[in-house]
Order: structure tokens, then C-alpha cells, then sequence
């Protein structure tokens, strides 16, 4: 599982500088691009492996203050769905990635609690989710048993999802 992120400063754009950006990309999407690179080699000479990135429903939807965080998390979808399409026929690798909405971590100690009320808002079951919730999706996203799912980017957002 390749799990780092960030979420920068929670301001509108006018008020963001362009090492807010450079930051959150640093971690949120250079960091799961060397990741990637450094595991897939040994998975493609092995013929087999697993790939778990972790994006966030922000970036399919996009929060407003946060941007570079959101931005970031869609580059992360797309690099899931390219390189997946990069390794098929490798083996037995697959790469797909997962979009929670909030999860109650130490990130939303980092955020506004305007933003955390906003996002909370948004999620029809009313909760963030739980740590335990994405383990279970990750754990079958790094089976054997997902050997026919690869590409995908799998939402766990407590009925979030508006498309």
C-alpha cells in the first residue's frame, strides 16, 4: 500500500504561493511515483505483485481550499490507471488505487476544522471513516483473490460519491 499524504495549507487559491503546490506534490504524487518505480521491477522480473495507491475522493470531486491536496490526489488516480495498463501482461501484477472520503487520522489535525465540518458534510452516513474499513478494502486489493481487478479506483466514502 502506498499511502503518503499531505494536505498543504486549507486556503483558496488566490491566497496559495506556488511552494504550496510544489510541497503537497512533493509528497502526494512525486512520492507515490518513486514508490511505484522502486517495488515495480522486482514485481515484473517475480511476475507477480501488488499495487495499492491511496487517492482521496477529493481528488475526483475536488474540495474547494484545498487544491494542491485534491489536484494531487487525481494525478494519483491517473498514474494508477497508466501504470496498470503499463504492466498487464507481466504477470500477475496489478495496480489499482482507492479514494476514501475522511478518515479519522492525524491529517485532519492539519486542517481547518472548517474544511474537516465541510468534508464531513458531504458524506450521507454522517461519519468519517475508519482506519479498520480501508484495511479491509486494501486487504483484498493486495490478494491473491483481485488477480482480475487492475486499473480501478475503488471509493470508500460513505455514500460520497456523486457520479
Amino acid at each position: 500500500m502506498n499511502n503518503a499524504g499531505i494536505t498543504g495549507r486549507t486556503l483558496p487559491l488566490w491566497q496559495l504561493e506556488e511552494s504550496d503546490l510544489d510541497q503537497v506534490y512533493a509528497v502526494n504524487l512525486k512520492g507515490v511515483f518513486l514508490t511505484c518505480r522502486a517495488v515495480i521491477d522486482s514485481m515484473i522480473s517475480r511476475r507477480y505483485g501488488r499495487i495499492v495507491n491511496v487517492a482521496s475522493i477529493a481528488g475526483k470531486e475536488g474540495n474547494p481550499t484545498l487544491i494542491p491536496y485534491s489536484s494531487t490526489k487525481a494525478a494519483v488516480i491517473c498514474l494508477t490507471k497508466a501504470l496498470a495498463k503499463e504492466v498487464v501482461g507481466q504477470g500477475d501484477i496489478t495496480v489499482n488505487s482507492i479514494s476514501p472520503a475522511v478518515v479519522r487520522t492525524s491529517i485532519l489535525d492539519t486542517m481547518s476544522p472548517e474544511t474537516v465540518a465541510y468534508m464531513v458534510s458531504k458524506i450521507p452516513v454522517g461519519r468519517t471513516g475508519t482506519v479498520e474499513e480501508i484495511a479491509a478494502l486494501v486487504h483484498f486489493l493486495a490478494s491473491r483473490e483481485a488477480s482480475f481487478t487492475t486499473g480501478q479506483c475503488y471509493d470508500i466514502s460513505g455514500g460520497r460519491a456523486t457520479y
